[in-house]
């Protein structure tokens, strides 16, 4: 595995949660530099020596409302 995409959210209660696409990967935390440490310590903790991803893509979603 070349790459690993996670999708990032704003959780409802504050901070940021982060979810892996196709691995079972899933943190949290307060600010977005707090999460980009969680994140490389899940994914050095979920796979072996030498067979973690290369690069890691965040992908941030953002949901806004709006009236019309």
């Amino acid at each position: 595995m070349n790459e690993l995409i996670f999708v990032v959210e704003e959780a409802p209660e504050g901070g940021f949660t982060a979810r892996a696409l196709g691995e079972s990967i899933f943190t949290e935390a307060d600010t977005l530099n707090d999460l980009h440490a969680k994140i490389r310590d899940a994914v050095r903790c979920h796979f072996e020596e030498g067979q973690h991803p290369k690069v890691v893509r965040l992908h941030h979603v953002r949901e806004e409302v709006i009236a019309v």
